[in-house]
């Protein structure tokens, strides 16, 4: 055990155990407090809901309150560890969720294999929240699962993996294009794994505008001669001769890669066109690392899915926002436009000039727009209405 593994255990383990508690959000310190919390107070709340479900809103946290639910399968880079040991990941959802948007939230961790019993279970305890995050699920499944849990339930319901990645990926590269003088439209883009952040990933840069987008996963290139594509990813196989990761690297603009440790090498970043972006997103372990990076070649834009690099794709930009601003609209779903706004939301406040309180929070003596700073910082209080704003708005 390392002494940083010992320190995180000790987080988790010391004063109580765990990361999550409930509280209440009512005075009850008499008999007159205890007879409106519960019976025969709590009776009139029920029959309005009774009446009207919306009431729910109103005399109950449903509005508030948001399901983050894993099978276990997909946790992590540790693959399936089952839904248990997916519970530190789920409470610590939570704890974004409550810190950046003081959202309430109870971790589920369903132990099925089965993803038609998972999609039951979820639906049947729907009616308690005002939204659904699905965490840690791997592919395919995750994508049947949230597919039925949109077609059947009224709220909410957002694969974080998938589209939270999405939506902050979509921020950085539109600003990482602007910075290297290229175009969303015109730019060559490379993805290496299409699983599920990979596919959704791409879905929604071709949703602002990207047309040349090639994915790359085990096998090779997802080429509309591959037999073994299937409805989840068979949408974004292309026309081309390419078949490896080195034919689709050659002259491409942006590469992506939400796959594995130390998969790019040198020749795939020299055959790149000029002033390339490359997102090595893998973690703990990027593609490649950026010192290694710029190494090869000097004009390279890069963003990693790490804290201890400039320019980190971390998901807390995204999900915390986008409910709050789905739960404030009261949204049945969110929606494509409300990622996009999310995107753009978040693209434009990275060029704002970065308040003090944030330098503070980095030990930073100053921070502005450029090669070194293009992806908002998870402390900048400016995000609940920068984001949140631009997805309620687009609901």
């Amino acid at each position: 055990m390392t002494n940083n593994d010992k320190i995180a255990l000790d987080y988790h383990e010391l004063p109580v155990p765990g990361k999550l508690r409930v509280e209440s959000s009512k005075v009850c310190e008499s008999a007159e407090d205890l007879a409106l919390a519960y019976t025969p107070g709590v009776a009139a709340p029920v029959k309005e809901i009774a009446k009207d479900p919306s009431n729910a809103y109103r005399y109950t946290n449903k509005g508030n309150l948001v399901a983050v639910i894993t099978d276990g399968t997909a946790v992590l880079g540790l693959g399936n560890v089952g839904a248990l040991a997916g519970k530190p990941v789920m409470e610590g959802k939570g704890v974004l969720f409550k810190k950046f948007a003081d959202i309430d939230v109870y971790d589920i961790e369903i132990n099925c294999d089965d993803p038609d019993q998972f999609i039951q279970t979820v639906v049947n305890i729907s009616p308690t929240f005002g939204g659904i995050n699905l965490e840690d699920i791997a592919a395919p499944h995750c994508f049947y699962i949230e597919e039925e849990l949109k077609r059947r339930i009224d709220i909410p319901v957002f694969h974080d993996d998938q589209h939270g990645t999405a939506v902050i990926v979509a921020a950085g590269l539109l600003n990482a294009l602007e910075i290297q003088k290229k175009s969303i439209t015109s730019a060559k883009i490379v993805f290496l794994g299409a699983g599920a952040a990979g596919c959704s990933c791409a879905r929604l840069l071709k949703k602002m505008g990207a047309n040349n987008i090639i994915l790359v996963d085990r096998k090779g290139v997802l080429s509309k001669n591959r037999k073994d594509l299937n409805k989840y990813n068979q949408d974004l196989a292309v026309d081309t001769t390419c078949v490896t990761l080195d034919d689709a690297m050659k002259n491409s603009d942006v590469f992506i890669g939400v796959s594995g440790a130390n998969l790019i090498q040198k020749n795939h970043l020299e055959s790149m066109s000029a002033s390339p972006i490359i997102f090595a997103l893998a973690n703990p372990d990027p593609e490649i690392l950026p010192c290694d990076a710029h190494k090869i070649r000097s004009d390279i834009l890069m963003a990693t899915g790490r804290s201890d690099f400039p320019n980190q794709v971390n998901n807390v930009l995204g999900f915390p926002f986008l409910f709050r601003g789905a739960l404030d609209a009261k949204a049945k779903s969110i929606t494509d436009d409300m990622l996009i706004a999310a995107a753009n939301a978040l693209a434009n406040l990275a060029k704002e000039p970065v308040p003090q309180e944030v330098l503070d929070a980095y030990h930073l003596t100053k921070l502005s727009f450029g090669r070194d700073y293009f992806i908002p910082k998870p402390f900048d209080p400016r995000l609940i209405d920068w984001v949140a704003n631009a997805v309620k708005e687009a609901a």
